[in-house]
């Protein structure tokens, strides 16, 4: 696990929020759910400049009123869930 990984993580506990929690994704009729983890490490799969906006952009979100941290899950699901799916598309 690397720093910015540990990180995310330790943010997530520090806010009391349980990293295998799961946000439900509804595409086209059909669940997908991705856990809080899952979506963390697939980030940290990226560029060391990526990882680091992924922190940032939690660490904000975290700071927000309201559902912030919860709203940039679902916006990070979301990125991951077209990414996957658009791999898929035969043009």
């Amino acid at each position: 696990m690397n720093e910015i990984e540990l990180k995310c993580k330790e943010l997530l506990k520090a806010q009391g929020i349980n990293i295998s929690s799961e946000i439900d994704f509804d595409v086209n009729g059909e669940i997908h759910s991705l856990s809080l983890e899952y979506i963390i490490d697939t980030f940290m799969k990226a560029s060391d400049e990526s990882q680091l906006v992924f922190l940032t952009a939690m660490q904000k979100a975290t700071e927000a009123k309201g559902m912030g941290i919860n709203k940039f899950f679902e916006g990070m699901g979301q990125l991951l869930l077209m990414t996957h799916l658009s791999d898929k598309i035969e043009v």
